[in-house]
């Protein structure tokens, strides 16, 4: 069995599957197609409450959502690999546990009517090779790719902040869940051979120029049950953002203008009111923004070895952090040891952390080009210890979404 899988990304090939798709659920050709990229998090993507800085990869593991317009108000929805198909209207635009994937695009639809825009009827086919359940961004490339194809099929004057909105009013009023604007930023935004960095503090985002030709992106599907860990909400309380705010120092040399108190002494007064467990947590908060700067000031001088200690200092901090398993954890302890020299841990040629909001099953390993052979022979491994099949992907920074 092969460990490694490659997507499809020939535009030809896999278009033609697209539209053959779409003719067979509604027997016409669709109107607009629509392509985004999927997304992990290379680190800070649980510290978007404390307004910090979030990292991320729009990767070549694209989604396409076509469309065509009914003579009805109806909505249709088809996910071609999944083989379901769900359906509503705007009179019955409710969130229902079981449309599952469908909640996406009834979500976008709700942004779209609730801002006051007018919508007509659509029959949407979506196809991915990456189920949403992989956590590797699918979801929220679905419901961008949607924003693009309603737009322009209802012929919309929609600027891309009023997208924005839209998603927004779709995540927090439809599916009642926080608005990540990283998981937008990098689907929307991103380009070829960069990174896309997240300011949550000012709302926006810069891309990052990511280009260690001599390395391969993996990310690795671990297949592990979801379990249940602390409740992270417990932490995103208005009482501890003042506390960080008080450990916010600017620096003009820094990306986005500032960065925690390293101070000790400091730290430790501050954050002397609150219990050693949600202390623990806090500091957490803290050393994963320095991770993120640390990832950013190693890109840009070029600097392999010092960004690879910084991703696996961030997964080490989400251990801390209670969010890891020992499944995970035995993988990135195997690519550790694909180094030659274990003990210079100050000069690491291949890096790895877990990857996902809350508890995610995904990993990125960014390994030498010579090492993923070896990857995959500890993947055969871990599926023979553990029992979990793993699924393995092979990626690079992609374009964000846009009309094909």
């Amino acid at each position: 069995m092969s460990y490694i899988e490659k997507i499809n990304t020939n535009g030809k090939g896999i278009m033609e599957k697209v539209r053959e798709a779409h003719r067979k659920e509604y027997g016409v050709e669709p109107d607009v197609i629509a392509v985004a990229p999927g997304r992990f998090h290379l680190a800070g993507e649980h510290t978007w409450f404390f307004k910090d800085k979030t990292l991320s990869m729009a990767v070549n593991l694209p989604v396409y959502v076509s469309a065509s317009l009914r003579e009805d108000t109806s909505f249709k929805f088809y996910f071609v690999q999944l083989e379901d198909e769900k359906h509503t209207n705007l009179s019955s635009l409710k969130l229902k546990k079981e449309d599952k994937w469908a909640n996406s695009i009834k979500s976008i639809l709700y942004g779209f009517y609730s801002g006051g825009f007018e919508l007509k009827g659509i029959d949407f086919t979506i196809y991915s090779e990456i189920l949403p359940s992989a956590g590797f961004g699918i979801t929220t490339a679905v419901k961008v790719a949607s924003c693009w194809a309603i737009r322009e099929l209802c012929g919309l004057k929609c600027s891309q902040d009023q997208i924005l909105q839209v998603i927004e009013r779709a995540n927090k009023n439809f599916l009642g869940t926080a608005n990540h604007s990283a998981d937008s930023f990098a689907a929307i935004f991103s380009k070829e051979n960069n990174l896309v960095l997240t300011d949550y503090a000012k709302k926006s985002c810069e891309l990052v120029p990511f280009n260690f030709k001599e390395k391969t992106v993996l990310l690795t599907d671990a297949l592990v049950p979801r379990i249940v860990t602390w409740n992270e909400d417990s932490l995103m309380q208005p009482e501890n953002v003042l506390l960080l705010g008080e450990l916010k120092e600017r620096k003009a040399n820094v990306s986005g203008g500032w960065q925690y108190e390293e101070d000790k002494a400091e730290v430790n007064e501050v954050l002397s009111v609150v219990s050693e467990d949600t202390k623990r947590r806090l500091l957490c908060v803290m050393n994963e923004h320095k991770c993120v700067l640390d990832c950013v000031n190693a890109i840009q001088k070029y600097d392999f070895s010092s960004f690879a200690r910084s991703v696996n200092r961030s997964h080490q901090n989400m251990r801390d952090y209670d969010i890891s398993c020992p499944e995970i954890d035995w993988i990135l302890k195997r690519v550790h040891e694909l180094d030659e020299n274990l003990d210079d841990l100050r000069n690491p040629v291949n890096c790895g952390r877990i990857t996902g909001k809350g508890f995610g099953r995904g990993i990125y390993t960014i390994l030498r080009n010579s090492d993923v052979g070896k990857y995959k022979e500890k993947l055969e491994e871990y599926e023979k210890i553990f029992g979990f099949s793993p699924k393995c992907y092979s990626v690079k920074p992609a374009n964000g979404v846009r009309l094909i």
